[in-house]
C-alpha cells in the first residue's frame, strides 16, 4: 500500500480521440474527471497514462472499469482473426446467404459488405441433431479430424463453431472444439453454445463468427493490460463494461469479446440510469458526442431499453443490447464538398492522430471542431481536456478552402458545418423516439461527451424538448457510468409453445437451472450470494409474428402469472408496435439475467452558496444565424453551487468539455451539480 493509503475507484473509457477518466476517493465521495489523448497504435498506453492523469498510486485503486472500441474497430477496419467456420454437413452457405434480405431496401447504390470468413474457410463435417436435441446423424470424428487438418493448412487464427440445433444440445460442438485444440492447440476457437442458446442458425452463426474474429486483438489487449497492472502493483478487481449493460470480468470478457463491442457507450447509458433515479428525471433522451461518432439512446422510468436484435453492418448480435443509435457525429467529423458543391460533415473523422486543425498535430482538414472554434463556441483560451490549446488562425484556415469553393465566408461555412451537425443528430434522436412512438418533448435531454452540451440546446429546440441537462464532467460521463456498473451474465433458453398451454413448473425448472449456472459463475468471481440478485424475462410474441416482446417475470411461475403475464403483453405490445390483437399468444424463449452486485458510491451533494453571487470570468463574442456576433458571458464551472441561477448567453468552460446557453434559456444548477437548462423562445 502507499504512503497515501486512500483507496480509489477508477473508471476508464477509450474513445476515438480522446481517453476519459473518473476517479472516485472510496473516503470523500469526491470525483475527479480527466481526459488524455488516446494511442491508436497501443490503446493501453493510453489507459496506463490516464491512470497517471488521475494521480492514483495502482496500489491504490481496488476497482478498475474499462470500457473499449477495441473491437468494434477492429470490425470496422477489418483487422480481425483470419479465421473460418466449421459447421453441420449441408448447412455451408447459411452465414454467406443469410437473411437474403436488403436493410436499405430503395438504395440501389448499396453494396453488401465484405464477409467476415469466405467460402473456402467454410468447413462441414457429418454430424446433425434434431430441434429436440436427439442425434440424427452421429458426431463423426473422421470428417471433424479432417476438417481440423484443413484449419491448420489454411493458417486461421480462429474458428467460429455453429452447428444445428446445438443450442439445445452443445455435446458435438464441444467434441469439435476438442479436436481442434489438439491439432491446432494456438487456434483461438467459439462455440455458438457457449454464446447463445436460441433459435436461428444465421444469427448464432454471425455471432459467433464476431466473437471469434475480435477475439485474437481484444485477448491480446486484456492479457497485455493485466500484465502491466500486475507489474505496476495493481491488485484490485478488474472489469470490463458490456453492450447489454453491466460489467464482465476480464477474463470472462477474453473468452467472449463480442460483448465488448458497444462496452463504450454502454457506460454514458449506465450512467443516465442512475442519473434519472438520483434526479428525478425517469424519462431522458441522452446524447452522447465524443470525437468520432454520436451515440443516442433512451431511458424510460429510469430504465434503459435493452433488445436482442442487435446488428454490425447489417450482421446480426444474437445477444443482449443496450438500445443505442450511433452516428458519424463527433468533434472530428471532416468538412467536404460534394460533387454537388454542397457543404457536407463526416462520417469520416480525423480521429485522435491527426485530429482537427486547430489541434496544431498536422491536420489540415476542416472538422466539426474548426467550426466550433470559428463560430466562438470554443475558445483558444481553454484548453481542451487541460492540455490541449486550439489554434484559432488554423481553424480559420481549413475553413477557408471550403469557403472559397462555395463563394460564402468563412464564418459562414462554420455556422453551416453546425447545423448540418445538429440535424444529423436530431434525425439521430428522431430514430430512437418519434419511430418507436415516443414524443421527444416527453422527455428531458441529458448532453454529454466532449462536444455534446454545443450542440444540446439546438437539438432540443429543433425536437421541442423542454429541458437540456448537462451532468458533471460530461466529457468523461461514460467513464462515471461505468461506476455504477455491476457484473452480469446473461442466460436464455429457447422453449416455443402456446403460451396458455405451457408448463409452468417446466419453466420454473429452466428458470432454477439458469438460474444455478449463474450464481456458480459469480461464486467464481468472488461474489457471494448475498451479493446475487437475479432477473427473470420471457420472450412472447403473437401466433404467426417473426419478432417478440422481452417481458419482466416474478420469481415464480404457475398458472395465474402466466395469466398476468398474457394480459401485461397486450399492453407491452401495443407500446412497442401501436397495436394489440386477439391473437393467441406464442412463448419463444426464457432468459435470465445473473448480477454480481457492486457496492455503487454515494455522490455527495455540492454545497449551496453561503455569501455573494455568480460572476462569469469573461466574455466571448459568438456567431448567430443573423451574421452577427453578439457577446456570451463566460462561467467556469467550479464556480457553481447548489441553486444558482443565471441566463443566456452564455459559456460555459470546464476540464472535460464546453456548454453553449443562447439568448432566452434558463440556467439552474442542480444538488449534484448539473447544468439544468429551461429552454426559451430561441436566438
Amino acid at each position: 500500500m502507499s504512503a497515501s493509503s486512500t483507496q480509489h475507484r477508477i473508471a476508464i473509457d477509450v474513445g476515438g480521440t480522446f481517453t476519459d477518466i473518473v476517479s472516485l476517493n472510496n473516503d470523500t465521495g469526491k470525483l475527479k474527471f480527466d481526459k488524455v489523448p488516446t494511442t491508436p497504435s497501443d490503446p493501453q498506453q493510453g489507459v496506463l497514462a490516464g491512470m497517471d492523469a488521475a494521480g492514483v498510486s495502482r496500489e491504490d485503486i481496488t476497482f478498475f472499469v474499462h470500457g473499449t472500441t477495441l473491437g468494434l474497430n477492429a470490425l470496422l477496419t477489418r483487422r480481425g482473426a483470419r479465421m473460418g467456420i466449421i459447421t453441420t454437413k449441408g448447412f455451408r452457405d447459411v452465414y454467406l446467404l443469410g437473411r437474403t434480405d436488403r436493410i436499405p431496401m430503395f438504395d440501389f447504390k448499396y453494396k453488401k459488405p465484405k464477409s467476415l470468413v469466405t467460402r473456402d474457410h467454410i468447413f462441414e463435417i457429418d454430424e446433425r441433431l434434431n430441434f429436440e436435441g436427439n442425434v440424427i446423424t452421429a458426431f463423426d470424428e473422421v470428417s471433424a479430424r479432417a476438417a481440423a487438418a484443413k484449419v491448420k493448412a489454411a493458417g486461421l487464427q480462429a474458428v467460429a463453431i455453429c452447428f444445428l440445433h446445438s443450442y439445445v444440445n452443445p455435446a458435438h460442438e464441444e467434441k469439435m472444439a476438442a479436436i481442434l485444440k489438439e491439432v491446432v492447440p494456438d487456434i483461438e476457437v467459439t462455440l455458438s453454445s457457449r454464446l447463445s442458446r436460441e433459435i436461428r442458425e444465421y444469427e448464432r452463426t454471425s455471432t459467433t463468427v464476431l466473437d471469434a474474429y475480435i477475439k485474437p486483438i481484444v485477448r491480446n489487449y486484456i492479457s497485455k493490460l493485466q500484465d502491466s497492472l500486475k507489474n505496476q502493483k495493481f491488485s484490485g478487481q478488474f472489469l470490463m463494461t458490456r453492450s447489454g449493460g453491466g460489467a464482465m470480468t476480464a477474463n470472462s470478457a477474453k473468452e467472449a469479446p463480442v460483448n465488448l463491442i458497444l462496452s463504450g457507450p454502454a457506460g454514458g447509458v449506465l450512467g443516465a440510469s442512475w442519473f434519472a433515479k438520483a434526479t428525478g428525471q425517469r424519462n431522458l433522451i441522452t446524447i452522447d458526442m465524443g470525437g468520432t461518432s454520436l451515440d443516442a439512446s433512451l431511458i424510460v422510468d429510469g430504465q434503459p431499453l435493452t433488445y436482442f436484435e442487435a446488428a454490425f453492418e447489417g450482421l446480426p448480435i444474437n445477444l443482449a443490447s443496450l438500445y443505442i443509435h450511433t452516428i458519424g457525429a463527433g468533434g472530428g467529423s471532416v468538412v467536404w464538398i460534394d460533387e454537388g458543391d454542397h457543404l457536407q460533415v463526416g462520417p469520416m473523422s480525423a480521429g485522435a492522430d491527426p485530429g482537427p486543425a486547430a489541434y496544431g498535430k498536422g491536420g489540415v482538414e476542416a472538422t466539426f471542431t474548426d467550426a466550433a472554434l470559428q463560430v466562438g463556441y470554443l475558445g483558444a483560451a481553454a484548453a481542451l481536456a487541460g492540455t490541449l490549446v486550439l489554434d484559432e488562425s488554423l481553424a480559420k484556415k481549413s475553413l477557408q478552402k471550403s469557403a472559397d469553393r462555395l463563394k460564402l465566408s468563412v464564418d459562414e461555412v462554420a455556422s453551416g458545418v453546425i447545423r448540418i451537425s445538429v440535424t444529423k443528430i436530431v434525425g439521430a434522436v428522431r430514430a430512437i423516439t418519434v419511430e418507436l412512438g415516443h414524443t421527444p418533448s416527453d422527455f428531458a435531454l441529458l448532453s454529454f461527451g466532449g462536444g455534446g452540451g454545443l450542440v444540446a440546446v439546438d437539438v432540443a429546440r429543433e425536437l421541442m424538448i423542454p429541458t437540456v441537462i448537462i451532468p458533471p464532467g460530461p466529457g468523461a460521463f461514460c467513464a462515471f457510468g461505468m461506476l455504477m456498473a455491476s457484473v452480469q451474465h446473461d442466460y436464455s433458453r429457447t422453449k416455443i409453445s402456446m403460451f396458455s398451454e405451457a408448463d409452468p413448473a417446466q419453466i420454473e425448472r429452466e428458470f432454477i437451472e439458469m438460474q444455478g449456472s449463474g450464481s456458480q459463475a459469480l461464486l467464481e468471481e468472488g461474489f457471494n450470494p448475498t451479493h446475487q440478485t437475479f432477473q427473470r424475462f420471457i420472450d412472447l410474441r403473437y401466433l404467426g409474428q417473426e419478432h417478440t416482446v422481452t417481458m419482466k417475470v416474478g420469481s415464480n411461475i404457475n398458472a395465474a402469472a402466466i395469466e398476468q403475464i398474457s394480459q401485461e403483453f397486450a399492453t407491452a405490445h401495443e407500446k412497442a408496435y401501436g397495436h394489440a390483437m386477439p391473437d393467441p399468444v406464442e412463448m419463444v424463449a426464457v432468459r435470465l439475467s445473473a448480477f454480481g452486485n457492486v457496492d455503487q458510491p454515494t455522490l455527495p451533494e455540492i454545497s449551496v452558496r453561503n455569501s455573494g453571487s455568480l460572476k462569469p470570468i469573461g466574455t466571448r463574442d459568438v456567431y448567430q444565424a443573423n451574421g452577427k456576433r453578439i457577446p456570451y458571458a463566460i462561467y467556469h464551472r467550479d464556480d457553481f453551487c447548489k441553486e444558482d441561477k443565471f441566463e443566456g448567453p452564455a459559456i460555459v468552460n470546464e476540464h472535460t468539455g464546453t456548454t453553449l446557453i443562447h439568448p432566452g434559456d434558463h440556467v439552474t444548477i442542480g444538488s449534484h451539480g448539473e447544468i439544468v437548462i429551461s429552454l426559451g423562445k430561441g436566438n
